[in-house]
């Protein structure tokens, strides 16, 4: 029987690298409507050894990538367990769990999120939903994003949802579909070149507002293939470490002018992705850590300057992700739908992921 309220956990890695993301949420089903409410949240930063082998995993052969797979899991078990006991969570009727992804390749038939094996279950004593990109690949999907449908059930107020995390993707309704795919790289970018001054990040986009664009990098990074191929598309780490660095490095210019360029390009490309669509006025709701970064929101209200850009709560902002993963898994315990076809490309929407039971 279906219940109207559940206790659960939503776990969340990005491919930023900045750390687990878990938020302890209670959801309710009333007149056919959901409500949430994010109790106890935080984010467990990586360890300097942990964030070098993510970063260096697409390169790991086969039998290196098992091994990491067997040991992340080990890793996400433990600091689930400790959220867990650190905040007295009790009668969880599901963890959520997205992992991390490794490779993506959907154009290959495949993905792959480690941190989601069986034994991840038993570790914690928890049931476990996770590991759910992987059948919409089977069906022909680009297993991303997945992150829309949530935009659809809980944030159905605002015209668009963009987030701006690793990678950036939107999310919007159009002719009564769910519309939504992956626009460019963002702080897989962003941070690595703020990672050689040093930094963590660009705090604010302040270092990219002190350089200049380099007007052919602009040009040679709006005409990659990628931004010319029409959704449903989506990206993963390899297009970043084999085509956009590359290509960034080829121009001899300062880190400054690097982030300045690329955040130009990250503004112009949102505002691009945009161009097909009757009406680029309403509200979009704005998430993920480039949310912080004022600069890169100024330019991008800058290209679309009839957008109302609204930045949400700090809960919101930091933790939507995993908030939408644990409805992901909310909606797969009650075997409904909770990837769409009119956003991945998959044969039919369908209800996926793997459920763990202790």
């Amino acid at each position: 029987m279906k219940k109207k309220h559940y206790n659960v956990i939503g776990v969340m890695s990005g491919t930023s690298l900045d750390g687990v993301d878990l938020a302890h949420i209670k959801f309710h089903f009333i007149n056919n409507k959901w409500a949430f409410e994010i109790l106890e949240s935080e984010t467990v930063g990586y360890s300097q050894n942990w964030i070098d082998q993510l970063k260096s995993a697409v390169d790991f052969s086969e039998t290196k990538l098992e091994k990491l797979n067997q040991d992340y899991t080990a890793l996400l078990a433990s600091i689930i367990s400790t959220f867990i006991e650190k905040h007295k969570i009790e009668n969880l009727d599901a963890v959520c769990s997205h992992g991390h992804t490794i490779l993506h390749q959907p154009q290959n038939g495949f993905t792959l999120q480690i941190g989601n094996l069986p034994k991840i279950s038993t570790l914690i004593h928890q049931t476990v939903v996770c590991d759910f990109r992987v059948q919409d690949v089977e069906l022909g999907g680009q297993g991303a994003p997945l992150v829309p449908i949530g935009d659809r059930i809980l944030f159905s107020e605002y015209d668009y949802c963009i987030n701006l995390g690793g990678f950036s993707n939107v999310s919007f309704e159009q002719n009564g579909k769910r519309i939504a795919f992956d626009i460019s790289p963002v702080n897989t970018v962003l941070n690595y070149y703020a990672n050689q001054l040093g930094l963590d990040y660009d705090d604010k986009g302040q270092l990219s507002k002190t350089g200049k664009i380099n007007a052919d990098l602009l040009n040679e990074l709006n005409a990659l293939d990628f931004y010319q191929q029409k959704f449903p598309k989506s990206l993963g780490f390899e297009f970043v470490k084999g085509i956009i660095l590359p290509l960034i490095e080829s121009h001899e210019i300062s880190i400054e002018d690097k982030l300045r360029t690329f955040t130009e390009h990250v503004a112009l490309q949102t505002a691009l992705a945009l161009e097909d669509i009757e009406t680029r006025n309403g509200r979009m709701l704005v998430t993920g850590g480039g949310a912080y970064n004022n600069f890169l929101v100024e330019r991008i209200q800058s290209h679309l300057p009839e957008m109302e850009i609204i930045i949400p709560s700090a809960k919101i902002l930091e933790f939507k992700e995993a908030l939408i993963f644990a409805l992901l898994g909310v909606l797969k315990l009650r075997d409904e739908i909770n990837v769409l076809s009119s956003v991945t490309g998959a044969k039919m929407d369908h209800s996926s992921g793997i459920i763990y039971s202790c």
